[in-house]
């Protein structure tokens, strides 16, 4: 066997120096390409200054960080700032008061501020204006980086956040991944500054996941659409997840450490402004919560990565953007053994394992990305985006597990109570891999916008794509059972073990063996407009545009002759409507839908075998979303109830079982599916001067394979309660509270990898999670102190914080144990983390 797999892994080793050399020429080529071009990601602000009679005011002086100008003689002006950063707008002018604003627009938004200077009252200190305008009507909800910097949570980054929204599903908070109404976790866009980002592909297990590509250190915008989402964002069915890095203003450092791991981002700005950088470096160890599983191991979890956002401003037209992060999960498991209590009261059954072996995975990924855009005019920015991807991972596991399953003694006062007395089954199962995999995807994009006039715009992108795949897949497993091994389930095969000997050659239960080298070529275009108008006394806002995807499919699998080819070609029309009525109350609807294609990916290519199948179609997906937002005050405070209802039909159909979370497909369109639900979110100012909301979501999806009649989809999750609650101590306001509560149903609990879905139905148990943070504020920017290291620090707080704080048990999947005798699949849950406390210091100078 030894021999074997060095044979076989030493074309994986080729290859990888092949592929880092093709990123090597990659990145050379596009820095080259881009060493003429920059980008000037600006906002526009316009208006009249009136003074307390309302007349114009000439000769204004307007200052926003090195940018100026002045009113003419009606009053009027025109600026523009640098987007999705805080801005300071100073109005000065001789005998009135002076006024300041603060902006933080969307790239290449335009707004009205019409400010009126006083000559003798006292002028307001602040006014903040942001652009979450436009996300009403479009649909996105939008998140704030202070929320998600000061709610850390288990999950490590802006997901730990996302799974309080409704429509959302985590239940598993040792991974990153979420499914979105009903979709899975290959079903979501995650894009960083117009840039789609990619997660590795080997990942099965929660456990092996430490780190959220998106570094909240970093992050000045959230925005999150659940579905019906405008035709600019790509080909998938579910959400988008839209990330905006800041632009730095100003030199600073912040830090972050706990018992998990910690952080430190640095971000600067040159003297003239032309340059700006951050950059961010994560550290985190999940030892602190898988050693609290109910499995005895030596684990050694170490996740790592860098990240930077760089800009440079050739001119006030010309900027220069750089986006890179490099990526390292190392995870070493070595477990010993295992006690899983399950059962009623009446009939208590135990699992008892005992482990040898070791399961050693690594997995780096690299990424880079220019992007370049030229203002021609106010009114016309052309944009020039490039990207490379790579990632090499590697699985490997030799892993013996012996188990006892037996009746418990529930005796109470008995000595042995608790342990197991009569054993109902006993066997063994020895499981190996030794898979390999090596992706490099390059993209290179040009989008557009031009404003063809104050209310409308016309937006477009073409986009290409090359994903180079390698990818070597080697696992077998073995079971005995009772000192006789499990065969395969060949239903048509006798074999009465124990009862009659068999005298076949024995096979491994389970054995999969496959070389793949994969190549795909993407073509992409989109073209949308938008328009907001009046309809009567009513604003609205109309969006209607269309996709298309071209992809061809090469696969060169070994010991078969020539090349397998594929290509294929799909169109996506979609579109918005939103209405603000004038009413009193402050309301707005929505209505979108459209067809929303997903083409397959590599994964999806892939079947229970591991053969690439370069045949399967986009599975398709009709949505449509209505929407209602509705605006008012309560307690002479903010709050807004925001409620979705939503359809989507499915066809072409990729059936896929999930474990964990891996996703394994049939790489078939066997089926149809649809998908229904109800959202609701209610968010505001509960407690003064802090955001929460409470969530609440209905769904149901089920699916129809091969015309068997409809069954529960592996998403299938029936109700959803979120709560992000904030508080504080009013007579000490700088001890703050946090609660991130979730309550959702339990979806399908899956089956043997061999069975049947429609014989396994059960689902697992509900998943309940509170997670409590409690924290003290030593140093608050809005304050001043005396003390001289307080005066050198812009904030520093010390925390503590409860994971699981009411220690629910909750599962994730299930692990099959067969009993030989009566030849019974006992379903036993893999219970997730117990209740943990973590300490926590966060600085910021």
């Amino acid at each position: 066997m030894l021999e074997i797999v060095l044979h076989l892994r030493q074309p994986f080793i080729e290859n990888k120096k092949k592929h880092l050399l093709k990123l090597n020429i990659t990145l050379l080529i596009t820095l080259l390409g881009f060493s003429f071009f920059g980008i000037s990601q600006t906002a526009t602000i316009r208006g009249i200054i009136l003074d307390d009679g309302n007349l114009p005011i000439s000769g204004v002086n307007i200052k926003a960080g090195n940018n100026g100008t002045t009113t003419n003689d009606n009053g009027f002006y025109i600026i523009k700032i640098p987007s999705d950063t805080d801005i300071t707008i100073v109005y000065t002018h001789i005998g009135h008061k002076r006024v300041e604003a603060k902006f933080n627009l969307k790239n290449g938004q335009e707004i009205e501020f019409n400010p009126v200077m006083n000559v003798e009252i006292e002028q307001i200190a602040a006014v903040v204006i942001n652009g979450n305008t436009r996300q009403q009507v479009d649909g996105v909800v939008t998140i704030t980086p202070e929320v998600i910097r000061t709610i850390k949570g288990a999950q490590p980054g802006v997901e730990n956040i996302l799974k309080t929204l409704p429509g959302v599903n985590i239940s598993n908070e040792l991974s990153t991944q979420y499914s979105v109404r009903g979709g899975n976790f290959d079903e979501n866009l995650v894009y960083v500054n117009e840039i789609e980002v990619y997660r590795p592909f080997l990942i099965r297990s929660g456990q092996q996941e430490g780190l959220s590509f998106v570094n909240t250190d970093l992050v000045q915008n959230v925005d999150f659409s659940a579905g019906g989402f405008q035709a600019k964002y790509g080909d998938k069915l579910s959400s988008v997840l839209d990330i905006t890095y800041r632009n730095p203003v100003r030199f600073g450092v912040r830090a972050d450490a706990s018992l998990l791991g910690g952080s430190v981002a640095a971000e600067t700005v040159s003297k003239d402004s032309k340059f700006s950088g951050i950059v961010g470096l994560r550290y985190r160890d999940n030892s602190l919560l898988i050693n609290s599983l109910e499995t005895e191991t030596n684990v050694r979890p170490v996740f790592a990565d860098a990240q930077t956002y760089l800009t440079y401003k050739f001119s006030d037209k010309f900027h220069l953007n750089f986006l890179g992060n490099v990526s390292l999960n190392k995870y070493t498991f070595k477990p010993k053994n295992r006690q899983t209590n399950f059962g009623t009261l009446d009939e208590p059954i135990a699992l008892l394992v005992f482990y040898e072996g070791q399961e050693k995975d690594q997995y780096l990924t690299t990424f880079g990305a220019f992007k370049g855009n030229y203002f021609v005019n106010d009114d016309l920015t052309l944009k020039l985006i490039a990207s490379a991807y790579h990632t090499t991972e590697e699985e490997y596991f030799d892993i013996l597990a012996q188990y006892r399953l037996g009746e418990v003694n529930s005796n109470i006062g008995d000595e042995n109570l608790g342990e197991v007395e009569f054993s109902e089954g006993i066997g063994s199962q020895l499981t190996h891999a030794r898979n390999d995999l090596d992706a490099l995807i390059f993209n290179v994009e040009h989008k557009g916008d031009y404003k063809l006039d104050d209310e409308s715009t016309l937006e477009w992108s073409v986009k290409y794509t090359h994903e180079d795949i390698r990818d070597r897949l080697v696992e077998w497993e073995v079971i005995d059972s009772a000192g006789f091994s499990v065969r395969p389930p060949i239903f048509d095969f006798s074999n009465e073990q124990p009862y009659e000997p068999f005298e076949g050659p024995l096979v491994a239960f389970q054995n999969v063996r496959a070389t793949n080298a994969v190549q795909i070529d993407r073509l992409q275009a989109y073209a949308q407009w938008s328009k907001r108008s009046m309809l009567g006394e009513n604003e609205v806002f109309y969006n209607a545009g269309v996709r298309v995807h071209n992809w061809t499919v090469n696969s060169d699998v070994p010991n078969q002759e020539g090349v397998s080819s594929s290509t294929q070609t799909v169109f996506s029309p979609r579109a918005q409507f939103a209405i603000k009525p004038n009413w009193e109350k402050d309301m707005l609807f929505r209505i979108a839908g459209g067809v929303y294609y997903q083409p397959p990916f590599y994964r999806e290519l892939r079947d229970s075998s591991g053969v690439v199948q370069p045949d399967v179609k986009a599975q398709k997906s009709f949505h449509l979303v209505l929407g209602n937002e509705y605006s008012f005050r309560l307690w002479d405070r903010p709050f807004k109830l925001v409620s979705e209802a939503y359809y989507k039909h499915l066809s072409d159909v990729n059936p896929y079982t999930l474990e964990n979370v891996r996703i394994r497909y049939r790489a078939k369109n066997n089926a149809e599916a649809y998908a229904y639900g109800l959202d609701l979110r209610l968010n505001g100012e509960f407690v003064p001067g802090t955001e929460s909301w409470f969530s609440f979501g209905y769904l149901k999806t089920e699916e129809n394979i091969d015309d068997r009649g409809f069954i529960a989809r592996p998403t299938d999750q029936r109700l959803k309660f979120g709560i992000l609650f904030q508080d504080y101590v009013p007579n000490i306001p700088d001890l703050k509270m946090y609660l991130n509560l979730v309550y959702n149903t339990g979806v399908p609990g899956g089956s043997p990898s061999y069975a049947d879905p429609y014989d396994f139905q059960t689902r697992l148990r509900d998943y309940r999670r509170a997670d409590l943070g409690i924290s003290y504020v030593l140093v608050d920017p809005n304050k001043t102190y005396t003390s001289k290291w307080k005066q050198k620090l812009k904030e520093l707080s010390v925390g503590v914080e409860i994971f699981n704080m009411f220690n629910a048990q909750n599962t994730i999947t299930n692990t099959w144990v067969r009993d030989v005798y009566s030849k019974r699949q006992f379903a036993i849950p893999n219970f997730l983390t117990p209740r943990v406390f973590n300490v926590r210091v966060s600085t910021r100078f």
